[in-house]
């Protein structure tokens, strides 16, 4: 697909693009790299193995690199580029997948091993990025330490919460029938505090819940998102080692047939094939370097929520339990007035007929009264 661009060049005089093939072994003039920060990396038209037709209405049919160069160098300010596009292919060649697993192999290799087994290693290999997953780990471990703690002592307060509770109901009952009116009032104040402190339980419960779900978002969203960002930044980034391998492996060959004097046919044909790994490269090129940024965000992002909410999860935790230890101290402390006197030859019997209406008190006492009366007339 025929395409042009129009670009102004910088104080340098230039674009910013390599250029590859051209006469007299290929017929085809087309771009090898575009650099970083240039006129043509930011107008983002241009791309590696793109076809060159024509500057400023020129054509290049039968030019050299060289006379190219210098045509472009020739213009001055604005320069009209004609180009054709390539497009990468869908699928990955069994080539590249294979070069994706050598580089895979050899970043978990040390150095003696690799050079012993004379594997060349890329500079990208041994990223210290890649070694974050360990760290996000170790991170999530402390996570779930601290939320598995959390539980256990909301557990622990909401068992003891209903335990008071009972307690609160018992000795509101026997508060009620204690006869004598300081145990009464003891056993009932001291039945209200068991209460008291079951309120405060919710309270704690209420208050300190919440961690749960923060720490869980934590564990269960942000980890494994970043890890997931991070095994998309390892494949994108052994796919572009896999391109740069195989355009490398390219190039000595074609160096090699050329002192010979003895050019490849591909090179003749146009070189389609070397232009396609070109785009391919490139295209992996800015995949790469998307997924780094995106990682470094990630994780930088991650690093300070994990100082500031540990730090705050902690502190909810720790002023949580002293707020409700202190409460239940509190209200307990007024409500001890033990040791009490009461009477324990009380049984329930007697508490029954204590509590009987006035009109049998005093049918009892009648049929008493008539019994005696009969004793003395015998």
């Amino acid at each position: 697909m025929s395409r042009s661009v129009t670009l102004v060049k910088g104080k340098n005089n230039m674009i910013g693009i390599s250029i590859g093939g051209g006469a007299p072994f290929c017929n085809v003039l087309y771009i090898v790299q575009v650099f970083h920060r240039t006129p043509a990396y930011v107008s983002g038209s241009l791309c590696p193995g793109d076809e060159l037709t024509s500057v400023n209405g020129t054509s290049l049919k039968g030019y050299t690199r060289k006379e190219t160069a210098t045509l472009i160098q020739s213009v001055k300010g604005v320069i009209t580029i004609a180009f054709n596009r390539i497009e990468p292919p869908k699928e990955k060649s069994m080539d590249i997948s294979m070069k994706k697993v050598k580089h895979r192999l050899v970043e978990k290799m040390k150095d003696s091993t690799a050079d012993s087994l004379g594997l060349s290693r890329a500079v990208l290999v041994n990223d210290k990025l890649v070694n974050k997953v360990e760290y996000l780990e170790n991170n999530a471990r402390v996570y779930r330490g601290i939320a598995e703690r959390a539980r256990e002592v909301l557990v622990s307060v909401k068992d003891l919460t209903e335990s008071h509770r009972d307690f609160g109901k018992v000795f509101s009952n026997i508060g009620v029938y204690e006869t004598q009116q300081n145990a009464s009032v003891a056993f009932t104040n001291f039945g209200q505090a068991h209460k008291t402190m079951a309120e405060e339980g919710m309270k704690f419960i209420k208050k300190v819940g919440p961690m749960l779900r923060d720490l869980s978002t934590f564990l269960l969203k942000a980890v494994p998102d970043t890890k997931l960002t991070l095994k998309k930044y390892s494949d994108a980034k052994f796919e572009f080692l896999a391109y740069c391998l195989k355009v490398k492996e390219m190039d000595d060959e074609e160096y090699e047939a050329a002192s010979y004097g003895q050019p490849l046919t591909r090179v003749l044909c146009g070189n389609y094939e070397y232009r396609v790994f070109l785009r391919c490269r490139h295209a992996a090129k800015v995949r790469f370097i998307k997924l780094r940024a995106d990682v470094l965000v990630k994780l930088q992002l991650l690093d300070n929520k994990r100082v500031q909410d540990v730090a705050f999860q902690l502190e909810r935790l720790v002023a949580g339990m002293y707020v409700y230890h202190r409460q239940c101290y509190k209200v307990l402390k007024p409500a001890a007035v033990f040791p009490i006197e009461i009477q324990l030859g009380l049984d329930t019997t007697t508490l029954q007929s204590e509590d009987a209406s006035p009109e049998t008190s005093s049918a009892a006492t009648q049929s008493s009264q008539i019994e005696e009366k009969q004793t003395h007339e015998e």
